[in-house]
């Protein structure tokens, strides 16, 4: 397990990584290509209508991006002819059979030469539609499983899932897989049943075309749907309970495919390769960074004590492919072995080993802001004041009534005064503070998260590639006792949020 051995895993290899275009998989394709520029082909799976568009996509998303440029220094003007020889975009969508790829040619060429396949595809929105959440993260699963099986070749699969497949449990949280079935309502409801979900699906939308109602409020009513059946088998959220009806399909159908599974939880920016604090987007912890530094939001919400598990995205990767070296294997797995799925999941991430509170992250803005605070349009700096916390829901509540509801009251008097001439003030005001009480109540379980997830098979991955010999061990460590945060997210989170979100 030293680092030169698990670069020679993908010498001359094929893989296949599905969701291509997202942040995770980005690092990943980027990392294989400059430790292993023997790997044979990457086959990458981009949500196109066809063949150029996926190829436009390739190049605008992934390899033209600032996250290629240390591989572009390294490699010159050869760029170009090393990416097209080892990079075959595919036109593909995981929430359909065989990702609907219609070329036979190209399937059969898929099937005869992948040896692993990488699945990243995945809708992360919490609330997202019922509909797309379960076609992409719960059958589509089943779509990648069944293309798996057809791959003569194939050695392993890798599936990336969620920590917060869990839900909201407490305590010390094991690496255990999911049986098919499973709910966290324990015996208050006994059985999940996919194709009963889907059903009822079905059964809704056709009931809200009967209605006639606008596309916006079909949309929301979906979205509202998924959270109550999320809800009522005991997760969270459309987004986890999607996740871990994935995991119940890999674990029920997996036969003789090698299944891995790697769950990280909050994934943040590069901490070393292939460079500090490259980051894409706004995440979660990020829009509150950038809310507080605008001045838009002067109170955080949330336990103080509460521990954050955030681990960066180069040290998933670099899970990743330890894991992916580690089972790589021409045995096939054995059918509904307990004990094989239970030691193929991974926690990657930090809240066992390496424990950050909610209180310190806020500090960690707070004292970056005092020194590079943000610049308003007139070119002033932006000063924020010391971080407040709200510590309950209760005192949530209390600080909307107090605050904005007198508020509104005022406007709907003055419009009803004047002849509505307030009504889209009116309209607005009620709608951002019905807008900030959903968002409260869809990241409340977060907000006040008293799980830790326990990591023991990843430490044992760690244990096997510690070696006094390895000249290179840096190149996959995933760590989390190596950061030190307070460093970290002021010198290079967000510094990078930054430099590669705000500014682009």
């Amino acid at each position: 397990m030293e680092a030169n051995k698990i670069v020679e895993k993908f010498d001359g290899k094929t893989i296949l990584i599905t969701g291509a275009t997202g942040f995770l998989a980005k690092i990943l394709v980027e990392k294989i290509l400059r430790v292993q520029p023997n790997i044979k082909t990457l086959f990458l799976l981009i949500r196109a209508p066809n063949v150029v568009s996926a190829e436009q996509r390739l190049h605008q998303e992934i390899v033209d991006t600032e996250l290629f440029r240390v591989l572009r220094d390294k490699l010159g003007e050869n760029i170009t002819t090393f990416l097209s020889s080892k990079i075959i975009p595919v036109s593909g969508d995981v929430s359909k059979e065989k990702f609907g790829i219609g070329d036979a040619e190209l399937i059969g060429k898929m099937y005869g030469e992948i040896d692993f396949i990488i699945n990243s595809a995945a809708t992360t929105r919490f609330d997202e539609r019922y509909d797309d959440a379960l076609d992409i993260n719960a059958f589509g699963a089943m779509h990648i499983l069944n293309f798996a099986k057809k791959c003569t070749k194939l050695k392993l699969l890798l599936h990336v899932s969620t920590a917060y497949v869990h839900g909201t449990r407490s305590g010390v949280i094991v690496e255990k897989p999911f049986r098919m079935g499973e709910t966290l309502q324990g015996a208050k409801l006994t059985y999940l049943d996919l194709d009963a979900e889907k059903k009822l699906l079905q059964q809704t939308k056709t009931r809200l075309h009967s209605h006639n109602i606008p596309n916006d409020d079909f949309i929301q009513s979906l979205r509202d749907f998924g959270i109550q059946r999320a809800i009522l088998h005991g997760w969270p959220n459309t987004y986890s309970f999607t996740k871990a009806m994935g995991e119940m399909v890999f674990e029920k159908f997996k036969e003789n495919v090698n299944v891995v599974i790697v769950r990280p939880p909050i994934i943040t920016s590069t901490c070393r390769e292939p460079f500090p604090g490259w980051m894409e987007g706004l995440r979660t912890l990020d829009s509150i960074f950038v809310s507080y530094a605008k001045r838009k939001i002067k109170f955080f919400l949330g336990d103080p004590d509460s521990v954050l598990d955030v681990i960066p995205g180069d040290m998933v990767v670099n899970g990743i492919l330890v894991a992916m070296a580690a089972h790589d294997t021409d045995k096939p797995g054995t059918e509904n072995d307990d004990d094989e799925l239970a030691n193929n999941i991974y926690h990657i991430g930090s809240s066992l080993r390496n424990p950050m509170s909610f209180k310190q992250l806020k500090w960690f803005m707070y004292h970056y802001l005092q020194k590079k605070p943000f610049i308003n349009n007139k070119g002033n700096p932006i000063n924020v004041g010391k971080p407040a916390t709200l510590s309950s829901m209760a005192s949530f509540h209390r600080h909307i009534s107090i605050r904005y509801l007198p508020f509104l009251k005022v406007l709907k008097v003055l419009n009803a005064l004047l002849c509505n001439r307030y009504e889209s003030s009116y309209t607005n005001a009620k709608r951002k503070i019905n807008h900030s009480l959903r968002l409260a109540e869809l990241y409340k379980p977060y907000l006040f998260f008293r799980g830790i997830y326990d990591d023991a098979n990843a430490e044992n991955l760690r244990t096997a590639m510690k070696s006094e010999s390895d000249a290179n061990a840096e190149m996959f460590d995933f760590d989390p006792k190596s950061i030190q945060w307070e460093e970290y997210f002021i010198n290079t989170h967000f510094p990078g949020i930054v430099k590669y979100v705000l500014k682009k």
